[in-house]
């Protein structure tokens, strides 16, 4: 019931079940952030609902090699055989999703103190109306007093604007602190890595609290049973790994028995 790599587990990318992951590594930060925030703070979960391009399998669709044709007895018309196309495609078909952000705010005021927004695939492709909205509420946070922690854990799509590189790791953290712009720390993580322990900001002069990240991702992969639904034998979903972390993540799951060498 564990992943059996140390950090993020690319399969937990797939399409088909990123959503429940979203959902579970929300729920896991917040149960983890709550009894840390008391009395003065609460972590808040705030849904919100993106649409995503789903993965059309071509295979399901039957293609018969004719046309079945019916008709009546004494009738004048005569049947024809009708063709079946010669090729097939498909059309990108999009999906409401919910997701979910993390708002941590404080007692009775019900202020916001910092977001904490784990991306979505929505939330990494250009030229769509989820990724322009994530992006305006994005620069809404930035000129406001609200800390922004951005948790990016989807190797796949671009990630959002920053007026220095990111790094070229597969996974990043990225924390803005409200009273420190436009500087921002950055927590680059190799898939190796384990997930860094990051701090969450409150209101001066109450001090950071920190989120393990990594504990939260065990306690999701544990509670959505993803051992039962991946199967580690196949390659993981894209983007493609380097040649490198290919051959690492290749060697870790022979190691934990999973693929034979």
């Amino acid at each position: 019931m564990q992943s059996p790599f140390p950090g993020m587990d690319p399969y937990l990318e797939s399409a088909a079940i990123w959503p429940d992951v979203h959902a579970g590594l929300i729920a896991a930060m917040r149960r983890q952030l709550q009894p840390r925030l008391s009395p003065r703070y609460v972590a808040v979960i705030v849904p919100y609902t993106a649409f995503e391009t789903i993965d059309v399998n071509l295979s399901r669709f039957l293609v018969p090699d004719i046309a079945i044709i019916e008709h009546e007895q004494q009738s004048s018309v005569t049947a024809t055989t009708v063709a079946p196309a010669p090729v097939v495609g498909a059309l990108d078909v999009e999906i409401e999703t919910r997701y979910s952000r993390l708002e941590v705010r404080t007692v009775r005021d019900e202020t916001v103190v910092t977001a904490i927004e784990l991306l979505s695939p929505a939330n990494k492709r250009t030229g769509i109306d989820a990724a322009d909205a994530y992006e305006r509420k994005r620069r809404e946070i930035i000129r406001s007093p609200v800390h922004l922690i951005e948790i990016d854990l989807l190797r796949g799509g671009q990630r959002p604007s920053l007026a220095t590189p990111w790094p070229s790791t597969p996974y990043v953290i990225m924390l803005s602190r409200a009273d420190q712009r436009p500087r921002v720390e950055i927590w680059p993580v190799q898939l190796q890595d384990p997930l860094p322990v990051v701090p969450v900001p409150l209101r001066d002069p109450d001090p950071d609290v920190p989120l393990d990240l990594g504990a939260a991702l065990n306690e999701a992969y544990a509670e959505g049973r993803y051992d039962l639904r991946i199967d580690y034998r196949e390659p993981p979903p894209p983007p493609p790994l380097s040649p490198v972390d290919e051959a690492w993540l290749t060697r870790r799951l022979v190691a934990v028995g999973l693929r034979q060498a």
